[in-house]
């Protein structure tokens, strides 16, 4: 079964948005917001006991060596490390000026790498945080992660808050978790954002709902937050930007990759892997064909200008 082009807009491509606003900034505004970027840039620096198992050379940033980021996105509650909820993929390739996004779909059944047992993908972060998803990642789809961005969904209530609210198009009407949001054109505070963001039970399209949301409102902070360098309470912003995202991309990496790949902002191409959904023990599990995780990672590989391989 081949993957599915999805359409640009995916929610995740917005929490990337987000990021780029710092990759970006050190270009374009004031010395003063170039401080609170560098600021921020640390703040969201993430040691992680990482090298890829796969890369068999280091990546250069003056070469263009084409990279690849993890994106995880996890809900993580007061004492409780959370699940990833998404993983995304993107290979960026600055000598062919395109980037390329596969998404994972959480419940993906495949080997937990570190565990030696075989799980839904997006409970090795319950296992084993940052390094055990990386590595059951780049296991899976056989190509180098060579970094992150982890982003916490209870950033939509901080960053919401900041730039004063947002306003998005609800389809249908439904109550979650006390709270009532009607159908049409609603205007949310933090905290109605980060519940309309997680209904997903009462949605009749379930995940792929949700992440619409989710995609939703991110869209609305990047559209809000367009006259950034105008913005009185930016500091806020790269505050709750700080607090909730987290990589393990320095600022001075930030900025090589800000000189030397933004070409590949010009195309970006989405991919998105489907299977067959079975119950196993009573566990709902997605079961990706071989021939399609083969393809995928052969379609990466290729944009990463890595040796493609036979089916494993």
């Amino acid at each position: 079964m081949r993957a599915k082009r999805r359409k640009k807009k995916k929610w995740l491509r917005w929490l990337a948005g987000i990021f780029v606003v710092l990759l970006v900034g050190a270009g374009v505004f004031s010395y003063s917001v170039y401080h609170h970027l560098k600021q921020t840039a640390n703040e969201m620096h993430e040691q992680v006991n990482w090298k890829s198992e796969k890369r068999q050379e280091d990546v250069s940033f003056e070469r263009k060596t084409p990279i690849s980021i993890l994106l995880i996105g996890v809900d993580e509650r007061k004492g409780d490390r959370g699940r990833a909820d998404s993983l995304i993929v993107m290979t960026v390739n600055p000598n062919k000026q395109s980037t390329e996004m596969v998404s994972i779909p959480r419940d993906t059944r495949t080997e937990i790498i570190g565990k030696g047992t075989k799980d839904k993908i997006n409970h090795s972060y319950a296992f084993g945080g940052v390094e055990m998803t990386m590595a059951t990642v780049e296991h899976f789809l056989d190509i180098p992660i060579d970094y992150y961005i982890k982003v916490n969904m209870e950033s939509f209530r901080d960053i919401v808050d900041a730039i004063g609210g947002v306003t998005v198009n609800n389809p249908f009407a439904f109550t979650y978790e006390g709270t009532h949001f009607p159908k049409g054109e609603i205007t949310l505070n933090g905290a109605e954002a980060l519940k309309y963001s997680r209904m997903r039970k009462d949605d009749p399209r379930g995940d792929f709902g949700r992440q619409d949301r989710q995609k939703q409102i991110i869209q609305a902070i990047i559209e809000k937050g367009a006259s950034f360098s105008s913005l009185t309470n930016y500091s806020d912003v790269l505050a709750a930007i700080g607090k909730n995202m987290k990589t393990n991309l320095t600022f001075e990496e930030m900025k090589e990759i800000q000189a030397n790949y933004k070409d590949a902002r010009k195309q970006i191409k989405q991919l998105h892997i489907t299977g067959q959904g079975t119950k196993m023990n009573g566990i709902y599990y997605l079961i990706v064909p071989e021939q399609e995780r083969t393809e995928i990672s052969n379609e990466l590989k290729e944009h990463l200008e890595l040796s493609a391989t036979a089916s494993r």
